[in-house]
Order: C-alpha cells, then structure tokens, then sequence
C-alpha cells in the first residue's frame, strides 16, 4: 500500500463576493478533485484545538498525527530545526520575519504594510539578516538566515509565554497595539526598532525600491517556543515516509517526526513554485521505497494573506492539474493506493489570515472506491455530508490503519 497526502494550505475559504459568493474552492476549476471527491469518503476535519492560535505549524502536526495539545511548543523551533540549527534544551527560538512597514511615522506608530516583504529572494534576505546579526548579536542572541522572508532569532536561556503577534494578523494595521509588551519583551522591542535604522537605507533595499519592490526594512519577532519532543512516525504508523514542501516549518515537523527531507529545486513556497517538480519528487520518493509522502504546498495560504483572488484560485486549479493529475497517473501502476487531500487551515481572503474553522477533506483509495454522494470537492459539500473529524490529529489513523 501507498500513502500519498496532498496538503493545500490555506486553501478553504468564506464565500467571496468577486467569485459570485462561491469560495475558491467552489470557483476553482479542478477536475481532479472533483472526480476523486465523487468516489471518496468526503467530510470535515477540525485541525486546530480549542485554545491553541490558528496557526500553520499547529494544524500541521494535526494533520500528520499529533495532537497539538501535547505536542505544540510554537512554531520557530520547528522551522529552526529545519534550518540545521542544534537547538540546546534552554534555547528559545523565535520566528524573525522580513517585513515592510510604513516610512514616515515614528516606528510605533508605523503600519504593516507587507509581512513577506514582496516576497523577498532568499539571496537578498540572507544578506539582509546577516547585516541585523552583525549589529545585533549577542552572546546569548544569534540571527539565522532561512528562505525568502522567514528568518530566525535563537535567545539562549530566553523566556517564552511573550504574547507576540503574527505580523500577518495585522496587514494594513498600525502597529502600536501589537509591538511586545512588558519588561519581558523590552529586549525584543529595541532589536525591532533598531533593525528598522539598520535596514531602512541598506543597498539590498534601495536597489528593491529602485525595482518597484517592497523594501525589507524591519524585523518582527514572533512564534517563540523551545524544541519540541515528537515521537517517531514509522514507530507509530509502521511505514516509511518523506515530506515535501518548501517551508521551514513543515520540514521541521518532518525532520522531527523522523520522515526523510526532499528537496526540489525551484520550490518557493508561493505560487511561482516547481508544482510539477515536487508531484515527481514524491512519486520517485514512492518507487525508492517509501510508502507514505507529506506533499505541501504554500502558495493558496500565501495568496489569502495578499488579498491575490485571482491567484487563489489559480493556485487550487494548478494543484489540481500539475499535482494531482501527476499524482494519479504515477500511481496507476500500484495495486492499491490512499491519497488523502486537505488544507492545513482556512486563509480566508476576507480576513487575510487563519481561522479555525473545520477544513474539507476527500480520502480516496483504489481498492475501495466510495460512493459519497457529493458532486465536487468544497467547503460546502464537505460539511453536506455530516463526517467530521473533531479531535483532528486522528485522521491520520483513519488514513493509515483503517
């Protein structure tokens, strides 16, 4: 048997006035899913516990299996892991952001004006965060260069519980009310500031501007927590297995659950990536003996947090053609195969970040085709069908056991 998980993140929406009061989902053309949707158990999963943020990094260990509740620490030691940093068990690691905000205010009084900062190039980011290091390191404080915007900052013997905010919670806001509080945070606040006189008239910067592009020219500091303990995949599901994906955070949660890293070039993580690229890498993956693949992909969560409509929908009819169609014809040859489609969580581009909300899954497999009832793969039609994985993290059992 074969285990293929195709992961759309962000890719469930609310009704969108512009697409007719249809979701993306609803809107997008996608044969693929569609048809697989006619012929699989179709229903809701609730990836994201009472009581934990909405985050990308929580709804991520859901789906592999884990429950959040015992196993989420915060996101950036996940992405630091990724990233080959040995983190000690006093280390606190923090996600560093690249971002944009306004020029003419003071800094608390500035606005979020782009939490990826155009999508920045790693090549240019790298040279701008070794730039912050080199004037703010400390003895107990590194920067670490990461991909495109996400960065991160490692605080030996540094504390957590710090209420920081995710600056793509507040696109287009006044900062003031979310820069860090407290004695706690004081450290934290003066390093932002002070990367905004470091970055502001950096050449990377005015060589962006020159562009027409946005300039990188603050850091914000958030998703703090230390190493998480997970156990090992293939000890609980007996099988081997790879991740895919262009993200930190999730190869993180790969190379901690003990699954093999893959990486493809030209992934980006946004909707200019190697879609066919990576739908290769996992069926080659499953021809060199693995039986389960994670395939992620960024770019619908992306375009929800940039108000991009358009491309929202084009990045779902682009999984469904390149990925998905791939992924069925490579996986014709086996005898019996599971695929299992999902969103980690909804990026609703009315809100231009996560909610909680219950996402729609379609699990298929060749030997059992199941009548579900359902026309295509939605929101709507998910929750049509009264299935709902509540406790989110036992959908990989179903997946993999039943």
């Amino acid at each position: 048997m074969k285990y293929v998980l195709i992961l759309g993140d962000g890719m469930a929406d609310y009704p969108v006035e512009q697409l007719g009061n249809k979701t993306p989902l609803q809107y997008a053309k996608k044969d693929n899913m569609d048809y697989l949707a006619q012929h699989s158990e179709v229903g809701l999963v609730r990836t994201i516990p009472d009581g934990i943020p909405p985050g990308s990094d929580a709804a991520n260990l859901s789906v592999m299996g884990y429950n959040p509740k015992e196993y989420y620490t915060g996101r950036s030691p996940l992405e630091a892991v990724s990233m080959g940093i040995n983190l000690s068990d006093t280390d606190v690691a923090i996600r560093c952001n690249l971002v944009t905000l306004s020029e003419d205010e003071d800094y608390s009084h500035k606005i979020m004006i782009d939490h990826s900062s155009d999508e920045i190039s790693t090549e240019e980011a790298r040279e701008l965060i070794n730039e912050v290091n080199r004037h703010l390191k400390r003895q107990d404080i590194t920067f670490y260069p990461g991909i495109s915007y996400r960065h991160c900052m490692v605080w030996n013997n540094g504390l957590t519980g710090l209420n920081l905010t995710p600056p793509h919670d507040i696109l287009d806001k006044k900062i003031t009310e979310y820069l860090p509080k407290g004695e706690n945070n004081k450290l934290l606040l003066d390093m932002m500031v002070k990367s905004y006189e470091i970055l502001k008239d950096h050449p990377v910067n005015k060589a962006r501007i020159s562009k027409g592009l946005r300039p990188a020219n603050s850091i914000w500091l958030w998703g703090e927590g230390k190493k998480p303990l997970l156990s090992k995949f293939c000890d609980k599901y007996k099988i081997n297995g790879s991740v895919i994906s262009a993200v930190d955070l999730i190869k993180g949660i790969g190379i901690l659950a003990g699954l093999k890293n893959v990486d493809v070039e030209g992934a980006t993580g946004n909707i200019h990536t190697n879609f066919i690229g990576k739908a290769q890498a996992a069926l080659k993956e499953l021809e060199s003996s693995q039986d389960f693949v994670y395939l992620h992909f960024e770019a619908p969560d992306e375009c929800g947090h940039r108000y991009e409509i358009e491309n929202k929908v084009k990045s779902i009819e682009i999984i469904d053609e390149q990925v998905v169609g791939t992924i069925l014809k490579g996986l014709e040859k086996y005898e019996d195969y599971k695929l299992l489609i999902l969103p980690d969580h909804p990026t609703p581009l009315s809100l231009r970040t996560h909610t909680s909300d219950p996402v729609p899954y379609l699990l298929y497999q060749k030997s059992k085709p199941n009548k579900s009832g359902v026309t295509g793969y939605d929101e709507v039609q998910a929750a049509s069908t009264n299935i709902c994985f509540n406790e989110g993290y036992k959908l990989m059992d179903h997946f993999i056991l039943d």
